[in-house]
């Protein structure tokens, strides 16, 4: 080898050895950087506090806002094995504990005897809260693989199926609300998916009558953030249940627009907030459906549009209110303050939008 040849390869063994150096000094210093980064008991107890006294005041807001439970009701909470059903069911327990009515919760899942569902998590789970429930067996697996067409998404049919058998439940143990687990960010995906796809300004109400009037479904976590329920399930340990069937599918429309409000919220954080804001704030004197607004008589109004109606005025916002924002009548929400969310002792959600039924 020549000398040149010989100094070459000294480099590249010393360059070799800094590396494995490098790399083991820096494996050593993980474990007390990790340490230094790590919350304390002290302030993950402040945090979960904190998380659970939000998600209790906005799924009391929401609920005294629409009106969702009244004394004497008896909710059914379905009960899908999801973070977000999981987060709800808390949530309604908790309300039924603070709550100025009194009222019933029952949790009903339905066994849709997908492959490889754990029977056994959900009843044990809900054995060790000590709520009533039901679980529910219909294969409409199999039914859902033989009417959905290749390459169509599965959730059309499944959530007419599953809807249908949630009533018909509902009828059998007197729950006279059917409580499903969306949230602010599943209305607000809802609304472009039907926008974009269906040229429809519709979304997902916060409660809604079946067409027959004889089924109330209410939404408690209307004005809930998917990151603060994720966030629930995890200091929770839910033993969270994946859908195998909706999982099973790729580029998912619903997955698209998610997404896309994933970057939006990256470059202008709080833009969702505001998207689901705007659900609450309809003004129909500035779009262009006739069968809202009669375009034909407005030459003969004598009433003057607010000013409200402008939507922004040249000073900013019309004052528009953050979600969950306090109100004279939130007294639910109010009385849900109390940081201790221990669920209750003694004692599915749908992901999909609704068919078939119009809002209260």
């Amino acid at each position: 080898m020549t000398e040149a040849g010989q100094l070459a390869s000294a480099n590249r063994r010393r360059a070799r050895k800094g590396a494995q150096v490098a790399a083991k000094s820096s494996t050593q210093a993980e474990p007390s950087q990790v340490e230094a980064t790590r919350p304390t008991p002290a302030q993950q107890r402040l945090a979960r506090n904190k998380l659970a006294k939000r998600l209790r005041r906005l799924t009391g807001k929401a609920v005294a806002d629409y009106d969702m439970i009244g004394d004497g009701d008896r909710v059914m909470a379905c009960l899908s094995g999801g973070k977000d059903s999981y987060a709800m069911l808390d949530m309604l327990l908790s309300l039924k504990r603070n709550a100025p009515v009194s009222f019933e919760v029952v949790a009903v899942n339905l066994d849709q005897k997908q492959p490889g569902f754990p029977e056994d998590v959900l009843p044990a789970y809900l054995d060790g809260l000590g709520v009533d429930y039901h679980i529910i067996e219909e294969d409409t697996y199999s039914i859902v693989q033989a009417l959905t067409p290749e390459g169509k998404t599965f959730c059309p049919v499944c959530s007419r199926l599953r809807r249908g058998i949630l009533y018909r439940v509902a009828d059998r143990i007197g729950a006279t609300r059917i409580a499903l687990g969306h949230h602010a960010d599943d209305a607000v995906e809802t609304l472009f998916l039907n926008l974009f796809h269906g040229g429809r300004m519709k979304a997902m109400p916060p409660k809604l009558l079946s067409d027959d009037g004889a089924h109330v479904v209410i939404r408690p976590l209307y004005y809930c953030r998917e990151r603060d329920l994720a966030r629930w399930a995890e200091m929770r340990r839910f033993p969270i249940i994946p859908c195998n069937l909706c999982g099973s599918q790729d580029n998912l429309q619903r997955q698209a627009i998610k997404g896309m409000l994933a970057e939006w919220e990256r470059v202008q954080p709080g833009r969702v907030d505001n998207i689901a804001r705007g659900l609450r704030h309809v003004v129909p004197s500035h779009l262009a459906d006739d069968a809202l607004m009669d375009f034909g008589a407005l030459e003969r109004t004598v009433q003057r549009m607010p000013a409200v109606d402008l939507g922004v005025d040249a000073t900013g916002p019309t004052g528009a209110r953050p979600i969950g924002a306090a109100e004279p009548r939130d007294a639910l929400g109010k009385s849900l303050g109390a940081p201790n969310l221990s669920p209750e002792k003694p004692g599915g959600s749908s992901d999909s939008p609704p068919r078939g039924e119009r809002s209260l």
